[in-house]
């Protein structure tokens, strides 16, 4: 039986520069419908990666890693 990853980082692919804690900050915002401006300038980290994370986590749709065959 296959248990799904909760690693934040890497469901996403995270960049090496941020930390699970971090990728899992900007996702938490994003849900409670901070900007990306404003999740950049309160984490100082570029609003592009700030984009990209959230655009990644979007395509999954879940918080959860997908499974492949059994």
């Amino acid at each position: 039986m296959q248990t799904a990853s909760t690693n934040i980082c890497e469901i996403i692919s995270c960049s090496q520069e941020l930390n699970e804690f971090k990728c899992g900050t900007v996702i938490g915002c994003h849900l409670c419908n901070e900007s990306i401006h404003k999740i950049s300038l309160q984490l100082i980290i570029p609003w592009s990666t700030v984009s990209g994370i959230i655009t990644k986590w979007k395509q999954l749709g879940t918080a959860t890693k997908p499974t492949t065959g059994l």
